[in-house]
């Protein structure tokens, strides 16, 4: 018997905490899922209630260096175009376009052109002359040239949310107006209610959509959210003749001056204008009024903070320079409103560790906001999303990156870098140092260059091993681009790894242990490979999905009966560990309190076995072996493995006993030559060997064997996502090796790649293989054979590259295996 409306069944109860643009896209989102038992809360009125949403100038410019938030993007203006409200459209599709006025802009203009191109975006730089034709008011003498893209343009935010509150209404879904939430009840580790000053409502999943007031749901829940409200200045031009008789509103591209950190777009005959050159107004989430107390101090919303004249006077002069239209008038009115950054500019999505059931959509902008809610949608009733979003996932923050002040000054300087030219490498330079390995300061007497990353101090480079570079011979002589954050001594150390030996510092790499009893059957029913072997086996395995996708990477020791150690990749992993885990095993991330030295190179067992009793022989300590012994008087945790294609081993022990552990390496080293070595040199040596980078090579949107890692499935064994890799169709693309035809020619990552002149993918890790003597690029792409030429997309430049068969170095792992 079919179920009427009354009796279809509704899904469980949902409570959303807001209802700017998020909570109404999440509450359509679900209710066409199916989830239609969701009540959306919201402090403030219908259908305007003083968030960001209420105040938002609606620009959407779709690309961008993530594809993640390129994607989100794509289909808010996919939806939204699709949506009108009162018979008006919720999208205006008028374009977008982003000038230069300096030749670096322009350069990275080019780039941008590239991300287009990689992650499917209409777009095409254009001369000065057609920046004229679409913004008549700009003073082209200063205009080097833009970046167009047609299919960008204005959502209509306040529209956008009510109709879709209108659809998921039609669908069941309740939305409540002046409800304030004063609590989140929990039980046993879930959430089970949100507690309001008009009722409390019953949830088995509460999302938080509440914008800049996330901390303040945060809190009441038990949880960071480590986001930071800002004010950004928004004004608005008197009416000017030269728009004069405008019936639209829009008919010109919105429009990015970048090297002057300003916005524009039209409303009707006046010129609305945001500025992100002022300095930081970083704002306290607790002390942002509600919708009655702001109106009771003049304040238009709450999200709508008196305009101050005197960060708005540089921004003025700039404008005055682009439009000379503008030369005789001031600015009408204007305010600062406020919206959220993080510590990494990214939203915060996602099912909190802590309080299961409870989830966040944060710092989420009108841009990305029907795709934010279509992820986490299919997160909540799929299990995952469609696409990859690690890069926004709530875990990613390590616990030294979640205080409130690291939050505040990281949040900031993501507002002042929001139109800055950004290279891949380049790090925050504050709070700096936060993390170090026990090793810090020998590399700083080594002249390490530090870069940083997940808060760690990264050596990329030492200038002690500058006099190398001497011994090398001419290098291809780079572009200004690729140059930054490089430096001819990486070269070197890659050379001395090769030939010799060095030391790399693998602190940063995630560590978990897992113990108890049930372990080995937890870990090898989780897992993509056979973990059934005796202690002192490592394995590298994969952790699916239940579709089949990547979610990790792993590397796992065997060191006892019931006690492993495993490298992972990321809090992510920890978190889908630990969802799993049943009772009486135990996981517990141990990277703070250890350390690691890679030691590698032809004469690493020269070096290591004379510290040793132990046999560290090829026939004593096999490939893919671990021991737990001693070096001089350190006990360490000794792993045969190599991401660098020589022979050696990951040494690890305890934080306290990490300086040692380098001095007594280092002091035996000496008659060997040993340096040490950094993360440059290290990329190129794993990219000459193939060896992936999840989260750059490869994410939970590709199954292993089109990822080319299929040589760790066991597809004899039971594990998390088998019967989706059963099913798989044969590959439509792979990731592909790729080496530059020119040996001067460099690409970084992400940029497109087009088979017979159609862009085809994209690259994902590229370096310079210094021993090869031609730039890798990993790239996926469509299934291509051996020797197929192609091109690559380099700042406007179409490079050309050939697929090559991998491993490129050392296929027969002689180097290794020795």
């Amino acid at each position: 018997m079919s179920s009427t409306p009354e009796t279809r069944p509704r899904g469980p109860q949902v409570v959303i905490i807001g209802a700017g643009i998020v909570g109404c896209s999440l509450a359509d989102e679900l209710t066409a899922r199916g989830w239609t038992d969701v009540t959306v809360l919201e402090q403030g009125p219908l259908p305007a209630p003083g968030g960001s949403t209420s105040h938002a100038p609606g620009l959407v410019f779709q690309t961008g260096p993530s594809r993640m938030l390129t994607s989100f993007a794509q289909y808010t203006v996919e939806k939204f175009n699709s949506l009108e409200a009162d018979g008006v459209p919720c999208f205006d599709p008028v374009g977008g376009l982003e000038l230069a006025t300096t030749p670096e802009r322009l350069a990275d203009l080019h780039r941008k052109a590239g991300y287009a191109a990689s992650w499917g975006v209409r777009g095409e730089i254009v001369s000065t002359a057609r920046c004229k034709e679409l913004w008549p008011l700009i003073d082209e003498s200063v205009v080097l040239g833009g970046f167009h893209t047609p299919d960008d343009g204005l959502a209509r935010a306040l529209l956008a949310a009510r109709a879709q509150m209108e659809r998921a209404t039609s669908r069941g879904a309740v939305f409540l107006d002046r409800h304030t939430v004063t609590g989140i009840e929990r039980q046993d580790g879930r959430v089970t209610a949100v507690v309001t000053d008009r009722g409390t409502f019953a949830a088995h999943h509460v999302v938080s959509a509440a914008g800049f007031w996330g901390p303040v749901i945060g809190r009441m829940a038990g949880i960071d959210v480590p986001l930071q409200p800002l004010a950004h200045q928004y004004a608005k031009t008197p009416k000017l003749p030269e728009l004069a008789g405008a019936t639209a509103e829009a008919s010109k591209p919105i429009l990015r001056f970048q090297d002057r950190d300003l916005y524009f777009r039209e409303h009707t005959d006046r010129i609305g204008i945001g500025s992100y050159a002022h300095r930081p107004l970083t704002v306290d989430a607790f002390a942002i009024p509600a919708y009655d107390e702001a109106r009771a101090n003049d304040m238009e919303m709450p999200s709508s903070y008196p305009f101050t004249a005197e960060d708005w006077a540089p921004s003025w002069e700039d404008c005055r320079r682009l439009f000379p239209a503008l030369r005789d008038t001031e600015i009408e009115e204007g305010f600062n409103g406020v919206f959220s950054f993080t510590p990494d500019g990214m939203p915060v999505l996602g099912e909190s560790r802590a309080l299961r059931g409870f989830w966040l959509a944060e710092a989420v902008w009108v841009t990305h906001s029907a795709g934010v809610a279509k992820a986490v949608a299919e997160w909540m009733v799929d299990g995952r999303p469609s696409i990859d979003v690690h890069e926004a996932d709530l875990t990613r923050f390590e616990d030294a990156q979640r205080s409130p002040s690291y939050v505040r000054e990281r949040g900031a300087q993501q507002f002042v870098e929001v139109y800055d030219i950004l290279h891949p490498l380049q790090p925050m330079e504050r709070p700096r140092p936060l993390r170090v390995s026990p090793f810090h300061a020998r590399q700083q007497a080594l002249g390490a260059c530090f870069l940083e990353g997940g808060g760690w101090e990264r050596p990329h480079w030492y200038e002690a091993n500058a006099p190398l570079v001497d011994a090398l011979g001419p290098l291809p002589e780079r572009d200004a681009w690729s140059a930054r954050y490089w430096s001819p001594i990486a070269a070197a150390e890659a050379r001395a790894t090769r030939e010799k030996v060095a030391l790399y510092d693998m602190t940063p790499l995630r560590r978990l242990e897992v113990s108890g009893p049930g372990a080995l059957d937890f870990l090898h029913r989780m897992t993509t490979n056979n973990l059934r072997k005796k202690p002192g086996a490592v394995t590298y395995t994969l952790l699916l999905d239940h579709t089949g996708g990547i979610r990790s990477d792993l590397t796992v020791a065997r060191l006892g009966p019931d006690r492993f150690q495993v490298g992972a990749n990321s809090p992510a992993d920890l978190d889908w560990l630990t969802r799993h885990a049943p009772d009486g095993v135990h996981i517990r991330d141990i990277t703070s309190g250890t350390c690691c030295i890679g030691v590698w190179g032809p004469l690493a067992r020269d070096l290591v076995q004379p510290l040793t009793r132990d046999d560290f022989s090829h026939e004593g300590f096999g490939y893919f072996r671990a021991k737990e012994t001693y070096l001089g008087h350190v006990p360490v945790t000794a792993m045969r493995l190599s991401y660098v294609g020589e022979l050696g081993w990951e040494l690890y022990t305890t934080a306290d006993l990490g300086l040692r552990l380098w001095d007594t390496l280092w002091e035996a080293g000496r008659k060997h030559g040993v340096i040490a070595a950094g993360r440059s040199a290290f990329n190129s040596l794993r990219l000459e060997k193939g060896y992936r980078a999840w989260g750059t090579d490869m994410t939970d949107e590709h199954d292993p064997f089109e990822a080319g890692v299929g040589f760790a499935v066991r597809m004899d064994k039971e594990f998390v996502g088998r019967e989706a890799l059963d099913a798989a169709a044969p590959p439509t693309r792979r990731l592909t090796p790729l080496l530059l035809d020119d040996p001067a020619a460099n690409v970084l990552g992400k940029e497109p790649v087009y088979v017979d002149g159609v862009p085809s993918g994209y690259v994902t890790s590229a370096s310079y293989g210094y021993t090869l003597g031609r730039c890798v690029a990993y790239a996926w792409l469509p299934p291509l054979a051996t020797g197929t030429g192609v091109h690559i997309e380099y700042f406007g430049e179409k490079v050309p590259a050939t697929v090559a068969e991998e491993p490129l170095f050392d296929p027969k792992m002689t180097r290794i295996r020795r």
